[in-house]
């Protein structure tokens, strides 16, 4: 069951989805940033047990429990967890909670690290706006014998509100960042299928058309960020599978991972925020278990991300301090090892804090 810290009339009330090995470790430090001495907002805190452990014991009840509270709040703050692979076993926790919550679209957004070299001279923010449900997850898949061979097939559904979600909060979030929205499906050659994306994309278009649009064959796409295209900020909508391909390349692409997040968001008809689950994009790292080293920036810019959904102007400002805190401290030279740094995973993070704290005390 979720553990509630005393309720505040005021408060914003963020679900903590706490996970396995060093994303638990990573959660606990995250959440000293969102301490409401460092960030001036009362915030309370439902935390729900999600590791391996307990989603066994409860057989996945406590993941619907996280997805039943989430839609309550609105919030959620979400640790790495392990998915196991054995088909009879809990699955993945990701799965269920985008269901439940019914979430719309996944955006994760890749940016530079101070002293960090990025590949192929990209240097802006990139975000990929990708559809969180359907497409090839999911899908009714089966085999048949036929003429001595073997066929595969796999019946793959996406839904024109699913594309819509993902056009229209692509324009709106190029139009906050003032970039452009690049890139696309493979129109050509799915005309019906992936053409549907296409039609809300240019639907979208219409509808914002001070907003700068390109759309770019997912292929070419893949070509254009390695070569360039990525002269401005971007935002790419993309199908299902597509983003899950596209978010393991750009995030490296600015020379880790550690500088990015991952916000899974449901909408309602009017394509408004109703809930907003931020998590790291990386895994639970178990070598890194126990010895203070992993790094926190991900999870860190995580609360920022959340806090920008959370409603009220001082939550926005908290948020901008996150990421301005977090970005500061690695150009500082405080980093942890996989950044070349000696900070420890506390250390890095109180160095965030103190940053934080000072800059919202001005």
């Amino acid at each position: 069951m979720g553990r509630s810290s005393e309720s505040t009339e005021m408060a914003i009330r963020i679900v903590a989805l706490e996970g396995d090995q060093t994303g638990q470790e990573l959660l606990e430090q995250a959440l000293r940033v969102l301490d409401p001495g460092v960030v001036g907002l009362e915030i309370e805190l439902a935390r729900f047990d999600l590791s391996l452990e307990n989603r066994r014991a409860t057989k996945n009840a406590i993941v619907s429990e996280a997805a039943a509270a989430m839609r309550e709040t609105g919030l959620g703050l979400k640790a790495a967890t392990i998915t196991p692979e054995g088909a009879d076993d809990v699955g993945s926790p990701n799965r269920i909670l985008r269901e439940e919550v019914d979430g719309k679209v996944i955006v994760r957004t890749g940016r530079r690290i101070p002293g960090v070299s990025p590949v192929a001279g990209v240097h802006n923010p990139i975000s990929v706006c990708r559809m969180a449900v359907g497409d090839a997850y999911g899908a009714e898949q089966w085999r048949e014998a036929e003429d001595g061979d073997e066929l595969a097939y796999r019946t793959e559904t996406i839904r024109r509100s699913d594309c819509r979600a993902v056009a229209e909060f692509a324009f709106r979030e190029a139009e906050r960042i003032s970039g452009r929205v690049y890139g696309g499906p493979k129109w050509t050659v799915s005309p019906i299928y992936e053409g549907m994306l296409k039609e809300e994309m240019d639907a979208a278009a219409e509808r914002h058309p001070d907003c700068a649009y390109e759309p770019v064959l997912i292929d070419a796409t893949l070509a254009g960020l390695v070569t360039g295209a990525a002269s401005e900020s971007l935002v790419i909508p993309c199908l299902n599978r597509d983003g899950d391909l596209l978010s393991d390349l750009v995030l490296p692409l600015f020379g880790s991972i550690a500088g990015a997040e991952s916000v899974l968001l449901s909408l309602d008809d009017e394509l408004r925020t109703t809930v907003a689950m931020a998590e790291a994009p990386h895994g639970t790292a178990p070598a890194l278990e126990g010895k203070d080293l992993a790094n926190p920036m991900a999870m860190i810019l995580a609360c920022g991300a959340l806090l920008h959904y959370a409603g009220p102007p001082d939550a926005e400002l908290a948020s901008r301090a996150v990421y301005e805190g977090v970005l500061e401290t690695v150009a500082s030279g405080t980093r942890t090892p996989d950044l070349g740094g000696h900070a420890s995973t506390t250390e890095f993070t109180d160095a965030v804090i103190e940053l934080v704290a000072r800059r919202l005390e001005v």
